[in-house]
């Protein structure tokens, strides 16, 4: 009963005996400090957290002195070479005449995430509102133009002229297009069960057309455990196909330094998530990783603002889009970028699939 309590709590929580040595590790704890129970079982701390002398030195400290101590936003080197930002309070105590200690550790990632994302969603309500407001104003004379484009073809005798008209029309309807693609659609999503390798599968067809003869590879890595999800098919492939085409623009770079562009679909399953403030026990994780020049850094926080693009030629709204949909699927998506490695990450509730 207790295990079970504990490895459903979100902090980390680690056993120690006297000499700092692992006793025991939740579930959130074996996630935060990636490494298991069985290879962590009575190892130092100091083996697992790396350049930590300092850490080390205030927890044999507490102990010596039953004395309960916490430490606010500190970085943890794990032995992977990954850092961690938590917080953590060690509380010494006895059991059966031992002395042990209770290593209570918060990743400061999840609170870090849900500011983003909370900053992220505000900007986009606030964009899209302002969108939606231009967009009206652009409409209407963007409809007159085209209207009276239309009257003066009908009077023109000339073929030469109204090859200018035409210009005219076409380039109103393009303008037509863009701004509704700015709107985005505001039809309600038709959320069903939905199988994310199918989504995966479609995507991957699509596409597959485009890469072909240029030099890029798609590399399937599904989770076949992950159940269904409860999402709106057409809308999920959307995301997904934007994202991929954005691994496909960065492949087809100049800046690109590699014989074969690879893109990578891969699935997992995901335990005891948190999703901007909610957790939940299970959710599915969808990775779309390239081998690009990758993103530039001023760039990283703005990539799913509408209107931002890296090329020239793009219109910036694809992720913008893919952004809106994700977070209308109660998901997130979030995104690391060095050259040579780019990772979209699309983490979506499967909880509610009933399935």
């Amino acid at each position: 009963m207790h295990k079970r309590l504990l490895d459903n709590l979100k902090t980390g929580v680690v056993m120690l005996d006297k000499d700092l040595r692992l006793l025991y590790l939740n579930v959130a704890a074996e996630n935060l400090l990636e490494i298991s129970v069985r290879k962590a079982n009575m190892l130092f701390i100091g083996d697992v957290l790396i350049k930590a002398a300092e850490d080390i030195g205030e927890m044999q400290t507490a102990l010596a002195n039953s004395n309960s101590f916490t430490k606010r936003q500190a970085q943890l080197k794990l032995m992977h070479g990954k850092t961690v930002d938590v917080d953590y309070t060690i509380t010494p105590f006895e059991e059966n005449g031992e002395r042990r200690a209770l290593l209570e550790i918060t990743s400061l990632e999840h609170s870090y995430r849900i500011s983003r994302e909370e900053s992220l969603n505000s900007t986009h309500a606030t964009t899209r509102e302002l969108v939606r407001g231009l967009a009206h104003e652009i409409k209407n004379p963007l409809g007159g133009i085209r209207g009276a484009a239309q009257l003066l073809a009908a009077e023109l005798n000339s073929e030469e002229l109204s090859d200018y008209t035409n210009v005219i029309i076409e380039e109103a309807d393009r303008l037509h297009k863009l701004v509704d693609r700015l709107v985005g659609s505001r039809q309600p999503l038709k959320m069903e069960p939905v199988n994310l390798h199918e989504v995966m599968e479609r995507v991957r067809n699509l596409v597959e057309a485009e890469i072909s003869g240029n030099g890029i590879e798609l590399i399937r890595d599904y989770d076949p455990s992950i159940p269904t999800v409860l999402a709106d098919s057409s809308q999920l492939i959307q995301a997904m196909l934007n994202i991929v085409r954005n691994a496909m623009q960065a492949l087809f770079s100049p800046e690109v330094e590699h014989n074969l562009g690879r893109i990578y679909l891969r699935t997992r399953i995901i335990r005891n998530a948190t999703i901007g403030a909610k957790f939940h026990r299970l959710a599915a994780s969808i990775k779309i990783i390239d081998n690009g020049p990758g993103i530039k850094p001023e760039m990283i926080d703005s990539i799913f603002y509408p209107m931002i693009s890296g090329r020239a030629e793009g219109t910036g709204l694809g992720l913008s889009i893919t952004h809106s949909i994700v977070n209308q699927h109660k998901g997130v998506i979030e995104c690391e970028s060095r050259p040579g490695a780019t990772c979209f990450t699309v983490i979506l509730p499967v909880a509610a699939a009933g399935t």
